[in-house]
């Protein structure tokens, strides 16, 4: 009898840590698919980027350098942005100038 609770119980436990694994690889795949659609930006010149979008920029981070830009099929734009106190980073914003997550 020991041994067939011992063997249920290592059975129930190799099924739980299948199920975990299933649901990392799902999130994992998502990510996947996420990092791919920001790749579809390409690069453009920073006279190509709309009036909205500058100002934004020029009205939320006082002193900031567009230092590139990139767009993509949807009229979204990747700005890869300089503060002046030397920290940098990368905003994507519609051509309105609206921040997209």
């Amino acid at each position: 009898m020991k041994k067939l609770f011992i063997t249920s119980v290592f059975a129930l436990g190799s099924l739980t840590a299948f199920a975990q694994e299933e649901q990392a690889t799902e999130a994992v795949d998502a990510a996947a698919t996420e990092a791919v659609a920001q790749d579809a930006f390409t690069e453009v010149a920073l006279e190509e980027v709309p009036e909205a979008v500058t100002a934004m920029v020029e009205t939320n981070y006082p002193g900031a350098t567009i230092n590139a830009a990139h767009k993509n099929e949807a009229d979204q734009y990747k700005l890869e942005v300089s503060l002046e106190d030397g920290t940098s980073g990368a905003l994507i914003v519609d051509e309105e100038g609206n921040a997209i997550e």
